[in-house]
Parts: structure tokens; C-alpha cells; sequence
């Protein structure tokens, strides 16, 4: 199977009544071209005193509609074959808050672990997950890869290799690729401006539907 990239939209804490959290992912048949074509972009067409920062995501300020519209069209036209899952910030299971506070970091390997499923069932018997860094509150890095590789071996075939690797995200064109997409869905979702816009161009580039956690609020009844 090609590397899976995986990203997501802002925190888990509700901000500026934006209630849903959004967790992308693509593949792509040849990765180091789409980050090529991807960066080459960003380079020619965003204003000059963005165009070489080491990262210009999609919640970037100083970014014009048409800009942000045109720059998700180039996204689709760059075969990348995506899945998305989302959950209502307010559903979060009562499991992940402690007394200290959010357990971040197992909420998060929960959610990509749903999110990954999605690739399942396959054959392929090769599985590289690559992932922006971020917090762990509540798990370590080794803790966090594991629990997701234990996960996918779980599911896929017998005798299939796993790797799961964190990196950031001013050095990996395919995270910001997959932030933008992130970023599109969460506009959608939270029903901001563009949010439809941006679903219209992303759309035929989906695989299935987008996955809906935790359909149960952190108290354990129904929406």
C-alpha cells in the first residue's frame, strides 16, 4: 500500500464556535512529486511574502478566497485519493478527561486508529502511516506509535510490515497537502465560509464517506 499521510484540523477544545474536529488522510502513487508539485505552487502563486516559509497552512491569514479555492482545485488535480473522520468536539468520551486535564494523547491514537481502519479490508502487506507532530499528553511517542501499529496489525493480513512515523510539518509537503484537506472538511463541517466551495472541489477525490466518531456525547447519551 502507499504511505498514508494524516493530519488534522486545529485542537480538541471548541474555539470560535467551531464544533467539529476533522482528521484527513490521502494516497498518492507517487509522493515525492505531488510534494514537489505541491511546494512549486505555494512558491509561484501565493503573495511574495509568503512564498518560501517553510509552511503556509490552510488557516493561514493573509490568504484571499480565490486563492485558498484555487489552491484546494490544485490539491485535487494531484491524484491524491482521500478519507476523512470527524467527531463533535462535545462527544468526547468521559475516559479521556482527567483531573489534570484533556489525555490528549490517547485521544488522538484513538481517533487515527479510526481513521485508519478505513483502509481496511486490503492485501497489501506493507503499511506506512506518516503523521504531523504534536502534543502526547498522556502517552509517549514509543507508547503512541505502538498502540497504532498494534492497531493496523490487528486488521491487516498476516506477515504485514508497519510503520508509523511522526514528522514535521515545515519538511513534509504531503503534511501540508494533507492540512489543507483537513482544513477544508473542518470549513465544511463547521459551515464557515467556503465550507461548501471547498467540498465541491475536494469531493471526487473522496473514498467512501467521511467517518463519524464517537456518535454519543461524553455522558453517554444521544445527540
Amino acid at each position: 500500500m502507499p504511505t498514508i499521510f494524516v493530519d488534522e484540523s486545529g485542537s480538541f477544545r471548541e474555539c470560535n464556535g467551531e464544533r467539529y474536529f476533522v482528521i484527513a488522510s490521502f494516497t498518492v502513487g507517487d509522493p515525492k512529486r505531488t510534494a514537489k508539485r505541491f511546494r512549486a505552487w505555494c512558491r509561484s502563486k501565493f503573495p511574495k511574502k509568503m512564498r518560501f516559509l517553510p509552511e503556509i497552512k490552510h488557516s493561514n491569514s493573509g490568504i484571499s478566497e480565490d486563492l485558498r479555492l484555487r489552491t484546494l482545485n490544485h490539491i485535487s488535480k494531484l491524484d491524491v485519493r482521500i478519507r476523512y473522520a470527524y467527531l463533535k468536539r462535545g462527544n468526547i468520551p468521559a475516559e479521556y478527561i482527567k483531573k489534570d486535564g484533556l489525555q490528549s494523547g490517547l485521544l488522538y491514537a484513538q481517533i487515527l486508529g479510526e481513521a485508519i481502519e478505513q483502509y481496511f479490508p486490503t492485501s497489501d502487506k506493507t503499511f506506512f502511516v506518516i503523521c504531523d507532530q504534536r502534543r502526547l499528553k498522556g502517552v509517549t511517542n514509543a507508547q503512541f506509535k505502538n498502540t497504532l501499529t498494534m492497531r493496523i496489525l490487528a486488521k491487516a493480513p498476516k506477515g504485514t510490515v508497519v510503520r508509523v512515523d511522526r514528522v514535521d510539518s515545515t519538511t513534509d509537503g504531503n503534511i501540508q497537502i494533507v492540512d489543507w484537506i483537513a482544513g477544508a472538511f473542518a470549513a465544511h463541517l463547521n459551515e464557515k465560509p467556503l465550507g461548501e466551495q471547498c467540498m465541491e472541489i475536494l469531493k471526487d477525490n473522496v473514498i467512501g464517506t467521511g467517518k463519524e466518531l464517537f456518535k454519543t456525547n461524553k455522558y453517554g447519551s444521544k445527540d
